[in-house]
């Protein structure tokens, strides 16, 4: 039977063989130990200095790069938007310094930016698609020819107001349009009437009267920037200046590094920006979506519309000045090509584009080919893409 002695002489192995590992591990073996850590510390020590001596020259690199971009930036990009009209939109998130820096650069370009649209948060909220989608049927032109979801019929509508036609202009509610009540009246105030109605849980009770008011009694008024001020109204967008029926192309602003559009599940907001930037690119000449390193990887809304081989131009260094350059670069190729991906993230087709774009050459100026850009007449390169792009 197993006595107390036993249990005395199993207690008292343990403790010593506990004692022999302390004693081992304090004497024979903690110099080696100790001498591997140190020896790892040391090398993980130099490689910090490598990688900091390496920054330290990649900051220097591309400070140099920026500076050589600003004394090239007016040669590189000296008549490339001649005479052109460019919105700039501006996605929930986006840093403003980088949509004020593209605008410099569109006049840097010789074109002219003719407003801004800010989309808010609430374009993006899932729970109010079905207001935008009844928003925008209630102030379409030509509701039936709407289609995809509803923030892709909105884009299609900001876009078409953003590039109103000239038969657009011709046909404005303005001659002869009277609203719903019989009296004159301006597309604007039926607009503003209709925002006010979709803001309510009664939206499409007045989708037969926003037709009405939209079309008059000849059934052709258009005003653009009554279709602007409803999507203003309806809190989907801030507009500054005038840019209703003035834009050939439209620069959209990614959201920045950090930014959550959409809150909790940003993927599915930059997709629907995504499909904005598409619908805006059916009605404008081009489009150009800039955006920083972070926009191109993984959910962004850059990394998306790449996956989806957008027709716009995408561009994922737009945080420097020679990323700033390579948009509208990007932007004046979209003119008379399928956009391309420029920058450094995955799937580019190169940094910058290859060959370059050619310039427009001014009002005044004949270009070799005959074309002209003064904008009213037939033969002139911005009515030639007008053109192309109503036949679409």
């Amino acid at each position: 039977m197993i006595d107390f002695r036993y249990h005395l002489v199993s207690i008292i192995a343990v403790f010593l063989a506990l004692t022999v590992g302390l004693v081992l591990g304090t004497t024979m073996l903690q110099d080696p130990l100790l001498n591997t850590l140190q020896s790892e510390t040391d090398d993980l020590r130099g490689q910090t200095e490598e990688l900091r001596t390496e920054r330290d020259v990649a900051d220097k690199v591309n400070a140099g790069a920026d500076e050589m971009a600003e004394a090239v930036s007016k040669d590189m990009l000296d008549g490339l938007l001649t005479d052109l009209g460019v919105a700039v939109v501006a996605a929930p998130g986006a840093d403003p310094k980088m949509a004020d820096a593209l605008a410099e650069r569109v006049e840097e370009a010789d074109g002219e930016v003719v407003g801004r649209v800010q989309i808010t948060e609430a374009f993006l909220e899932g729970e109010k698609a079905t207001f935008v989608d009844e928003l925008t049927l209630q102030i379409a032109h030509q509701p039936e020819d709407l289609t995809g979801s509803p923030y892709e019929k909105a884009g299609a509508e900001i876009g078409r107001a953003l590039a109103a036609t000239e038969e657009d202009e011709d046909t404005g509610a303005g001659d002869g349009a009277e609203s719903g009540d019989g009296e004159p009246g301006t597309a604007s105030d039926g607009a503003s009437d209709r925002a006010s109605d979709g803001a309510s849980d009664d939206a499409s009770d007045g989708a037969s009267d926003a037709e009405s008011d939209d079309r008059g009694d000849g059934g052709s008024g258009y005003d653009p920037a009554a279709v602007l001020e409803a999507f203003s109204e309806g809190g989907l967008i801030v507009v500054e200046d005038d840019p209703a029926g003035a834009a050939d192309a439209v620069l959209v602003v990614a959201p920045a590094a950090g930014a959550s559009p959409g809150g909790d599940d940003p993927k599915t907001a930059n997709a629907v920006l995504g499909a904005l930037a598409s619908a805006l690119h059916e009605e404008v000449d081009a489009v150009a979506v800039a955006g920083d390193g972070p926009s191109a990887r993984g959910d962004g809304m850059l990394a998306q519309a790449r996956a989806e081989e957008s027709a716009f131009a995408t561009v994922d260094v737009a945080t420097r000045p020679m990323g700033e350059i390579i948009t509208i670069l990007a932007l004046a190729e979209n003119l008379e090509e399928d956009g391309g991906a420029y920058g450094i993230g995955e799937g580019v087709r190169g940094f910058l584009p290859d060959p370059l774009p050619e310039r427009i050459e001014s009002s005044d100026e004949e270009s070799s080919d005959g074309r002209t850009s003064d904008g009213g007449g037939g033969d002139g390169a911005d009515e030639a893409r007008r053109a192309d792009r109503d036949g679409k």
